[in-house]
C-alpha cells in the first residue's frame, strides 16, 4: 500500500484509481492493522489536546452512500469526543446565502488542539452549483483561487489539512441505495434525489477533477480513497491520520509550576 499513489496531482483522472483496489491486504490483517493504529491516534489526539498549539482539519468528500457517515463512525472510533468536532454542511440556507461561499465555513473550523472533521464541506459550493449551472466555468475557477487562500491561512495558524475522497464505483453505488431500499433500518437514508444526481455521474466526475486538480496543495493535499471496500477504506484513512499526525508531533506541555517536592496530602 502505497498512500502516495493515492495523492491528487494537478493532472489525474479519477479513472486512473481503482475503487476497489485493496493494496495487495487481506480484510482480517488490514481490520486488525486499524485497530492497533486507532490505540496510537488515540495517544497522539490526547498530545495535541493537551499541547494546544495546532489542530486538524480533515475534509471528506464523496458521490452519495460514498462512504462518509461509516468514515466518521470507524476511522474516528478510538478519538476522544472532547477533542473532536464533526460538522455536516447541508444545503445552504436563507441566511448562508446572504454570504460569501466561505461564511458559513469558516466558524466550523478546527481551534488549536480541536480535530474538525468537515462531512461535506465547502466544496459542496465548486461541485453541486456547477453540475446544476449554478455557477459558470469563470466563476468555479475565481472559487478555487479563493479555497486554495482559505485553506493557506488556516495552515499558517498552525491547522493541518487533510482532504478525502472517497472513491466508489457506479455499481457499488448502485448496491448501497438499494441497500438503503430494502433494508427497513435504513430507509430514512434513502432520499429520491439521490437517484437524480445519480443521473448526472459523467457530470459529477469532470467537476471533481476539475476541483480536486485545482485544490490539491502541498498545504492542503487531496487524497483520492479507494471506498468500494469499507474495510480498506478504513485502513488508508487510519494510516493517513495517522502519519499526519505522527509528523505533527503534538507534545505534553511542561508543567507551569515545579512539582518535584509537591504531594497530596490527606484531607
Amino acid at each position: 500500500m502505497n498512500l502516495s499513489d493515492y495523492r491528487v496531482s494537478k493532472k489525474f483522472k479519477l479513472s486512473g484509481i481503482s475503487t476497489d483496489d485493496t493494496g495487495k491486504l487481506e480484510r482480517d490483517r488490514a481490520e486488525r492493522e486499524t485497530a492497533e493504529i486507532g490505540a496510537k491516534l488515540t495517544e497522539l489526539q490526547d498530545r495535541l489536546y493537551a499541547e494546544s498549539q495546532q489542530s486538524l482539519l480533515v475534509v471528506l468528500q464523496a458521490r452519495d452512500a460514498g462512504g462518509k457517515d461509516g468514515t466518521v463512525k470507524h476511522v474516528f472510533e478510538p478519538v476522544n469526543p472532547q477533542g473532536i468536532i464533526v460538522t455536516n454542511f447541508k444545503v445552504p440556507n436563507e441566511e448562508d446565502l446572504k454570504h460569501d461561499f466561505l461564511w458559513r465555513i469558516h466558524p466550523h473550523t478546527p481551534a488549536a488542539g480541536m480535530i474538525a472533521v468537515f462531512n461535506r464541506s465547502h466544496y459542496e459550493d465548486v461541485l453541486v452549483t456547477r453540475v446544476h449551472n449554478i455557477i459558470d466555468d469563470q466563476e468555479a475557477e475565481r472559487r478555487f483561487g479563493y479555497i486554495r487562500n482559505f485553506e493557506t491561512l488556516l495552515a499558517s495558524r498552525g491547522t493541518r489539512i487533510l482532504k478525502l475522497y472517497l472513491h466508489i464505483s457506479a455499481e457499488e453505488q448502485r448496491s448501497r441505495l438499494q441497500d438503503r431500499l430494502d433494508n427497513p433500518e435504513k430507509n430514512w437514508k434513502f432520499n429520491p434525489a439521490d437517484l437524480k444526481e445519480r443521473g448526472k455521474w459523467d457530470e459529477y466526475t469532470r467537476a471533481y477533477e476539475a476541483a480536486l486538480s485545482a485544490t490539491s496543495t502541498d498545504a492542503a493535499p487531496w487524497y483520492v480513497i479507494p471506498a468500494d471496500h469499507k474495510w480498506y477504506r478504513n485502513r488508508v484513512i487510519s494510516q493517513l491520520l495517522l502519519d499526519t499526525l505522527s509528523d505533527m508531533n503534538p507534545q505534553f506541555p511542561k508543567p507551569e509550576f515545579d512539582l518535584t517536592n509537591v504531594t497530596v496530602g490527606a484531607i
